[in-house]
């Protein structure tokens, strides 16, 4: 069914895919999440894209939270945002944002004045048609609004929604620096709801009006907006909101098999790679690399270099793949990059005070700092030797403890009870035990590392030998080998 006719025909379009398009306007950018859930690895991404644009043109980062949602949203939700966002930026000497937070619930007495303001000017009308009258009238469940009631004249009324009266012809072009200048014409945008049935605004009206409230000249959000964009333009010319903003659509994050990342499927939570102990600086680098890359191969890149290098410009519009395996290898590379000094105080969330401050573990720091990939894996590499008792994993056991590990074991404890305690000496002790059965070193190793330790896999065994001490060493390694018997 052809809908009534419309206002004249418009056309938004923009004469380059470029950042001067407002260059005679000091630079104001938003992130506007909705705290809805936890902070999404994507909106991280989205949100340090505008932190650097913000900084490179000495502009204004805007945090504005998008809170019209009533029933989803949460205190805890906004408390995380922000906490996240400024956990991203620790260590750079620049706060998380400049200005906010603001709240969008706050502004919707402006939204109904705009609301009202195109209603007074036609350009929005009041519609009490359902879901199924659509339906019926078009024969199909998916088809857009048919504009039924563009030349009713109907009024506010409980269960009237208003709608933005959208052009029939021409095309509304997006100037956009990543993805060039789409085009959408006007007469497949159907007649969009601007307040619902009940007059609370919906999320594009209130949208609009808080960018244009708020002097936004750039708009650097996530792909999955661009649909919506054309009617944004739309609204804000309505509204004579000024210039347009210049908009930057950057790609959505897919997983391994290319499907767009999801809360319920993705371990997509910043909180979460924050609580795991992956650094700040390793999660920006890994960020900055979803959609973008400097010159060269190097994946470690400098932060300063990103810094002087970054561009919206420059920002690949193909989808992005979040690799939990590249992201972990890199915080691993961070992680030894740290001075030793940095690395105990950085693992002060995950290992008790008591353990971090002492003697122990300022001289095993260095050999775990160069195993670990995760500073919550710190704890479980050095357990041992703070623990009376020794906590062994069963798998280990059964898979070291094989014949001939019981000679393996009585062989060590003898050449322990009178050896030099330093770990060349413990190391030639052992590896001359294992020889003796005809056995490679990490084989005759393998029932003293879960003896000691308890797992298969930790620190270098000798060097943590020698900082256990013979007295407790020789105790574990018997009562091993009675465990065995």
């Amino acid at each position: 069914m052809r809908r009534p006719r419309g206002p004249p025909a418009t056309a938004t379009r923009g004469s380059a895919c470029s950042l001067a398009r407002v260059i005679d306007r000091p630079v104001r950018v938003r992130f506007a999440p909705s705290p809805t859930g936890y902070f999404h690895v994507g909106g991280a991404k989205t949100s340090l894209y505008n932190w650097i644009f913000a900084r490179q043109s000495n502009g204004v980062f805007v945090l504005r939270i998008e809170d019209t949602d009533a029933e989803r949203n949460k205190p805890e939700w906004i408390e995380g945002i922000q906490s996240a966002m400024q956990w991203l930026v620790s260590g750079l000497d620049s706060p998380a944002w400049d200005e906010g937070p603001y709240f969008q619930s706050h502004n919707a007495p402006k939204h109904l004045e705009a609301a009202a303001t195109l209603f007074a000017a036609g350009r929005a009308y009041y519609c009490d048609c359902t879901r199924d009258d659509v339906k019926e009238r078009t024969g199909s469940e998916h088809a857009g609004y048919d504009g039924h009631c563009r030349t009713r004249g109907l009024e506010a009324a409980p269960g009237h929604a208003l709608r933005f009266r959208t052009p029939d012809e021409g095309v509304t072009v997006v100037v956009d620096v990543i993805r060039g200048n789409p085009e959408f014409p006007n007469g497949h945008l159907e007649d969009f709801i601007i307040l619902r049935g009940n007059g609370s605004p919906m999320f594009l009206l209130a949208n609009v009006v808080d960018d244009i409230d708020m002097g936004i000249t750039h708009v650097v959000r996530a792909e999955e907006h661009l649909s919506n964009t054309p009617k944004a333009q739309l609204l804000w010319e309505a509204l004579d909101g000024g210039p347009l903003p210049v908009f930057a659509h950057v790609p959505l994050l897919v997983n391994e098999k290319r499907q767009k990342l999801s809360k319920r499927r993705d371990p997509v939570a910043l909180e979460m790679y924050r609580d795991q102990g992956f650094l700040p600086e390793a999660m920006r680098n890994f960020l900055m690399l979803l959609g973008w890359s400097p010159a060269g191969d190097d994946e470690i890149v400098p932060w300063s270099r990103v810094m002087a290098d970054f561009r919206l410009e420059d920002v690949n519009s193909s989808p992005a793949y979040f690799d939990v395996q590249k992201l972990t290898a890199i915080n691993g590379e961070y992680i030894r990059a740290l001075p030793v000094e940095e690395f105990i105080e950085r693992c002060a969330p995950w290992v008790p005070d008591e353990w971090r401050t002492s003697e122990v573990f300022t001289a095993m720091a260095p050999l775990v700092q160069e195993r670990v990939k995760r500073l919550d894996e710190v704890p479980e590499m050095i357990d041992f030797l703070f623990r009376d008792d020794v906590p062994f994993d069963e798998q280990s056991w059964n898979k070291a403890m094989k014949a001939p590990a019981d000679a393996i074991l009585d062989g060590v404890i003898d050449a322990y009870e009178t050896c030099a305690w330093d770990a060349a000496s413990l190391k030639l002790a052992a590896e001359a035990v294992g020889e003796r059965h005809g056995l490679k070193p990490s084989k005759a190793q393998a029932p003293v590392r879960v003896a000691v330790t308890g797992r298969t896999v930790g620190p270098p065994l000798y060097d943590s030998v020698a900082v256990l001490g013979r007295e407790r060493t020789l105790a574990r390694l018997r009562a091993a080998r009675a465990r065995l018997a």
